[in-house]
């Protein structure tokens, strides 16, 4: 039968609050994607969603964690996955449900479970992993030689990042001439990856510009490093035309972003400590070369002087002068050597040559 009475929307309101309070006293662990979040006075605001197949949304609802749990429990969930909350994050919460007259309903989160959200992203990780390894890819840059000398460094990065400057200024204090190149990008949380790509593409139109690219992030507070787990980011670096080095400055779990990349350091003064190594290991190289072409040179210095020395004890073997100590002579008429009597005649002019002077002879009988 049809209740006649007239309710005001408070009165309704407090019916709904009642009959939620009554059949839902409990509190409820439920599992859900973070669509948004933010923070104000303290309290942490989320839109939690469920998505049905082919991204449709299956379910919305808000939820709060007060001030007097938030502090605490972000301190823990910080310190177990070592990264922050974050949109497109899974999470499961223990909440209850409570329905307020001005807000309607919501829910009220009373704990967060590290494990789940830290298994979700290992469960994303090793699809990632599978996925790259079924499209032939995570070995690509590995494959990829690097320049013998890299001097010429695309750079991705904060441009604000202490990190970013400590790799720089390390390179410029180095006894070789680097140039460096930023391609500034987000290096955290929700946008970090789409503006990762960016940079890449940005990258990409200068490609013959550099010898080398690296992805660099550090120092500051414990932050979110999914994004370098995320397969769209991986498979680009991982086919990208040119040497990838990463100085991501974490100490947990390798990312996949290390992974694929040709070399993977820990940090950015890491990552240019091993460039400013390489360029030492190609000058000593270098020296050597030199050093062995000296003394290649001086080798062969030596060998074409014996040679000389030997064709010169020859020449002299062969010589006037040795001839004329042996006794021997050399006549000569009119500037020619006289080889034969039919080369001269009755009343020509002769000259002997000696060891210790000439004579001159005319001919009277040939």
């Amino acid at each position: 039968m049809l209740d006649t009475k007239i309710y005001t929307l408070s009165e309704l309101s407090s019916l709904v609050e009642e009959a939620i309070m009554e059949c839902m006293p409990e509190t409820y662990l439920v599992q859900a994607e973070i669509a948004s979040l933010s923070e104000k006075g303290g309290h942490l605001y989320l839109d939690l969603v469920e998505k049905a197949d082919r991204g449709l949304m299956a379910a919305r609802m808000r939820a709060t964690c007060w001030q007097s749990r938030w502090a605490m429990l972000r301190a823990y969930f910080e310190q177990e996955t070592g990264m922050r909350l974050q949109a497109g994050m899974q999470v499961l919460v223990e909440v209850e449900v409570q329905y307020h007259a001005v807000y309607g309903l919501s829910l009220s989160i009373i704990n967060i479970d590290p494990r789940y959200t830290l298994g979700d992203l290992a469960r994303q990780r090793q699809e990632t992993i599978r996925q790259l390894t079924d499209d032939g890819v995570m070995d690509m840059q590995r494959a990829m030689p690097l320049p013998t000398l890299v001097r010429r460094v695309a750079v991705i990065s904060s441009g604000e990042a202490a990190g970013y400057g400590d790799f720089a200024h390390q390179l410029a204090d180095s006894p070789y001439r680097f140039t460096t190149s930023l391609f500034p990008a987000t290096m955290q949380g929700e946008r970090a990856e789409q503006s990762i790509l960016a940079a890449l593409d940005a990258v990409y139109a200068q490609l013959e510009d550099f010898d080398a690219l690296v992805i660099i992030r550090g120092g500051g507070a414990t932050t979110d490093l999914s994004c370098f787990d995320q397969y769209a980011l991986c498979a680009h670096c991982a086919q990208f035309p040119l040497p990838i080095l990463t100085g991501i400055g974490h100490t947990r779990d390798v990312s996949v972003l290390d992974m694929v990349a040709h070399m993977a350091l820990k940090t950015p003064t890491a990552v240019a400590a091993w460039l400013i190594e390489r360029m030492d290991a190609q000058s000593k190289r270098i020296d050597d070369l030199l050093h062995r072409l000296a003394q290649t040179a001086t080798r062969q210095v030596l060998i074409r002087q014996h040679r000389v020395e030997l064709l010169e004890q020859r020449l002299a073997a062969c010589s006037p002068e040795r001839i004329y100590r042996m006794g021997y002579s050399l006549l000569t008429s009119q500037g020619k050597v006289v080889r034969s009597i039919h080369d001269v005649e009755v009343g020509q002019s002769l000259i002997t040559h000696l060891q210790d002077g000439e004579i001159e002879s005319k001919v009277t009988r040939c």
